[in-house]
């Protein structure tokens, strides 16, 4: 993929990091209807300096993301889709990390553009309760003790299923 191409595309799945500031730009891209752009940016908690209400039995000294490459990229392509189905927005995009990440790395960006904050606000937050469900991602933890696969989360579901979505990951 050209750097052209790269910097408009709607999902990326990198290793690398990413820099807000220039995804928002680029999102943009000179639209003068854009009126809003909501964004949001999950990093690597590190849950030892969190302290024991992080609720983590012992530290995560690193995370490790797995996927399946043209799998992920179409699935969330799909989910983009799907925002724009229900709400009006211009465009977004998503670009998420894969690879070792340590304590306080970004992971994911997602970020959306509309003529109205509203609009932009519920989509964003409609693409990460999807993304935390539906995206084929796999989450290895490494601690002291060893790795450890990351389970899903009755909660995930839960924020998905006040979309009249279901989903059931456990």
């Amino acid at each position: 993929m050209s750097a052209a191409s790269s910097a408009t595309a709607r999902v990326r799945i990198q290793t690398q990091d990413f820099d807000l500031s220039a995804e928002v730009a680029a999102l943009r891209g000179g639209h003068a209807g854009i009126g809003a752009v909501c964004s949001f940016v999950g990093t690597v908690r590190d849950r030892h300096a969190a302290g024991p209400e992080s609720g983590a039995a012992e530290p995560v000294l690193a995370m490790e993301l797995e996927h399946y490459p043209g799998m992920t990229e179409k699935a969330i392509e799909a989910m983009i889709d799907q925002a724009q189905q229900r709400f009006d927005i211009f465009d977004a995009r998503v670009i998420h990390r894969v690879g070792l990440l340590q304590a306080m790395d970004q992971i994911v960006l997602v970020a959306v553009a509309s003529k109205h904050r509203h609009e932009s606000f519920a989509a964003c937050e409609f693409l990460m309760d999807y993304l935390k469900t539906q995206a084929p991602f796999w989450k290895k933890e490494q601690t002291a003790q060893g790795a450890r696969w990351v389970d899903a989360r009755v909660a995930d579901d839960a924020a998905l299923a006040r979309w009249g979505i279901s989903a059931s990951n456990l």
